[in-house]
């Protein structure tokens, strides 16, 4: 069984700090961890990365599949508050970065505005499309973020 800390305390792993933690964190828990993506493919596009050092989901320990539930009902909880999404995906990609994470896409129907920014998601109802982002400077995914913040439960 692998050993976490406790939660405040995590170590930062290379797919985290890739993300740009600790500064794009936006909520901690023991066994997971909420970053805004700097890239937001979407308005209010995440990755919720495991602190455990697995590279495969099937390596996480059961106390991660529990926090797990935890986590993603506060973290589909203040993306609906937030941005009012129309669906929501969890792509765990793994292939660049191998730690486990999940990119976590909030989907919409129709344009969203945020800073001044509209933002657009070109890949729908098909899947997200990675290469069309909008495209966000440090103090809007800053804004962002702290709006998120805001909104957790």
């Amino acid at each position: 069984m692998i050993s976490v800390p406790p939660s405040g305390t995590a170590i930062l792993n290379p797919t985290m700090r890739k993300f740009g933690a600790p500064e794009t964190i936006i909520h901690q828990f023991q066994y997971w961890i909420v970053m805004l993506r700097p890239i937001q493919l979407t308005l209010g596009s995440l990755v919720l990365a495991a602190h455990e050092p697995a590279r495969s989901f099937s390596q996480l320990g059961q106390e991660s599949f529990t926090e797990l539930h935890k986590v993603t009902g506060q973290l589909e909880s203040a993306l609906a508050k937030a941005f009012n999404y129309d669906k929501l995906n969890y792509l765990m990609l793994m292939m660049v970065d191998p730690d486990v994470h999940f990119h976590v896409v909030p989907r919409y129907v129709e344009s969203r505005y945020f800073n001044g920014l509209e933002f657009i998601d070109s890949g729908w109802p098909g899947p997200a499309d990675f290469n069309k982002a909008t495209k966000t400077d440090a103090d809007t995914n800053r804004l962002i973020r702290e709006h998120l913040i805001s909104c957790w439960p």
